[in-house]
């Protein structure tokens, strides 16, 4: 059970660069009036072989367009857009390092943020002086914007092509070249240089990795992260996660030390592809792994008959924001071999310190010993979420044996002696046929009933047993999606409601237009672990490209 967290949209890190990937693929057609018509370009032959992401589309058009005819848009906006003169229109990006910078708020507290040196490749199959005209304009205003201010730009002939480079009063710089149709921009200048080297023969392309194979026909989209790619994102997340968990310094060095050897134990590398399904746009997402790992996951990991069924989300309410059901043999078992596995090549200490991370995941649910709670697990387990940003979390368990739990058996007004796998809980008023106990702090709250167990944000488990049996809640998104998820073994299965994509996408797309307030999306994401690694399938209405131009408008 991989965290969401680290999916491949780990690397876009970079508000600005999400905003310039968005912007080329909605913008260019206002330049772009005639073509010269030539070949498609092999686009992965004009990248550099070290980078360490990879994203390419063969056809923007083709990319784009399953976004303006899904039904959330048709419904919200007042017009779709033409998209017809991107049409055959490709674009690469590679990202070929990161870089960390710390920017001082006060005289205590500074802020740390992540710029990926990148370059985008975008063979507009336009005539010379159409890209240049782009390149000048349309991407010099973009520069402007992101900027804040009027950059200073100065022209030069470079590489048989002609330079641009953008410099700000802060310092930060954009670069951007034209070579024929083609037209590099990036915001390190040697990444730049480093296609030049590829385009004379002098280094090679990234055609040398042998995991990235030519595009296949009906693909829309693809990435990927290399080893060294997933080595130096793990480094970033371990950093990120430090900062957040605690201000002690120890802490914050020992969670950054350890993240990072965990992820790099478990993932090799990472491949995106996008494709058009019957029932919206398919996100499939390949985690490697090494063999050892993927050997063990596909036996720990092993789910319980036939993952995909309706009746799974019935009883979850419909403000819910997103379920996840987890169907699995033996849940103790899966979550054992994910400590084992990622700190076998650890030490005690570095071990006895990553189980102590592990478990602090489960603290918001007032779980303390996760291995010895959920080795009285058994059947379904479920977790949902009334936000994204996963605050308000909740825990619901089919089956929860009371061996050292004993939560319908509470002696006094505390727990506290009847089990040390969670936190001290007191009784408190029943809630909806729900027994209900409550931390000390009513941070956290539990809630019984005859068929379920509930732990969560105190605010949260009230809201769902007061509303759990209102309606059919999100067995009806589960049956919209049984077609594609027909006879589904995954172990883990999330259903979600999305409000917020749509309207930005509508605005990045359709200005003119406002999306109605009860316009939403659907998506639904199975995985499943096999003998090579870790397989995601998402199915959506406006799949990973829709999530990108979302943040042009949000940005």
């Amino acid at each position: 059970m991989i965290a969401d967290k680290e999916k491949i949209v780990l690397w876009f890190s970079s508000k600005r660069f999400l905003r310039l990937s968005a912007f080329i693929c909605v913008n260019l057609w206002l330049i772009l009036l005639t073509s010269c018509a030539t070949k498609p370009s092999e686009m992965r032959s004009l990248v550099p072989a070290e980078s360490l992401v990879y994203l390419e589309m063969n056809d923007l058009a083709a990319a784009i367009q399953p976004i303006v005819d899904s039904k959330p848009f048709t419904e919200a906006a007042k017009k779709k857009p033409d998209l017809s003169v991107l049409k055959g229109v490709q674009m690469a990006v590679a990202v070929l390092g990161f870089e960390a910078t710390e920017e001082k708020l006060t005289d205590e507290q500074s802020v740390g943020s992540v710029k990926p040196r990148f370059v985008a490749v975008v063979d507009t199959h336009a005539w010379n002086y159409q890209a240049n005209a782009f390149a000048e304009q349309k991407i010099g205003a973009f520069v402007t914007d992101i900027y804040g201010g009027e950059p200073k730009l100065e022209k030069s002939d470079k590489g048989g092509g002609k330079y641009y480079a953008w410099s700000a009063e802060d310092g930060k710089k954009a670069f951007a070249l034209v070579i024929d149709s083609i037209i590099y921009f990036a915001n390190d200048e040697t990444a730049i240089d480093k296609c030049l080297a590829v385009r004379r023969g002098e280094s090679d392309s990234i055609i040398k990795n042998d995991k990235i194979k030519p595009i296949e026909p009906g693909t829309l989209a693809r990435g990927y992260i290399t080893n060294d790619g997933v080595n130096q994102i793990a480094a970033l997340v371990g950093m990120k996660l430090a900062s957040e968990a605690s201000d002690e310094s120890e802490i914050q060095t020992a969670i950054a030390g350890i993240l990072p050897q965990l992820i790099r134990g478990t993932v090799t590398d990472v491949t995106w592809t996008m494709t058009k399904g019957d029932q919206g746009i398919e996100d499939k997402y390949q985690v490697g792994m090494p063999q050892d790992v993927a050997n063990v996951f596909s036996e720990t990991m092993a789910p319980i008959g036939e993952n995909f069924v309706a009746k799974d989300f019935v009883g979850i309410p419909s403000d819910v924001t997103s379920a996840t059901v987890y169907n699995l043999k033996d849940p103790s078992l899966a979550l054992q071999s994910i400590v084992q596995v990622s700190t076998k090549q650890a030490d005690a200490i570095t071990k006895k310190i990553a189980e102590e991370i592990f478990n602090s995941l489960f603290e918001p649910y007032g779980i303390r010993s996760t291995q010895a709670f959920f080795a009285n697990v058994k059947g379904r387990i479920l977790s949902a979420k009334y936000d994204d940003s996963g605050e308000h979390a909740l825990l619901i368990f089919d089956q929860l044996s009371s061996s050292g739990l004993k939560p319908m058996e509470p002696r006094g007004s505390s727990l506290t002696s009847a089990s040390s796998n969670v936190i001290p809980f007191l009784s408190a008023p029943d809630e909806s046929g729900f027994k209900v106990l409550v931390s000390e702090d009513n941070e956290v709250k539990a809630g019984f009933s005859q068929t379920q167990a509930i732990f969560g944000e105190s605010a949260s488990v009230s809201r769902f047993v007061q509303s759990s049996n209102s309606s059919n809640g999100l067995s009806v998104t589960a049956e919209y999606f049984s077609k594609s998820f027909v006879g589904s073994r995954s172990p883990v299965l999330t259903l979600g409601r999305d409000r917020d994509t749509i309207h930005a996408i509508v605005s990045a797309l359709d200005s003119d237009s406002e999306a109605n307030e009860r316009s939403k999306s659907m998506f639904a994401t199975e995985t499943r672990f096999t003998k090579s690694g870790m397989e995601r399938r998402t199915v959506s209405d406006f799949g990973l490209i829709g999530q990108i131009i979302a943040q042009l408008a949000d940005n």
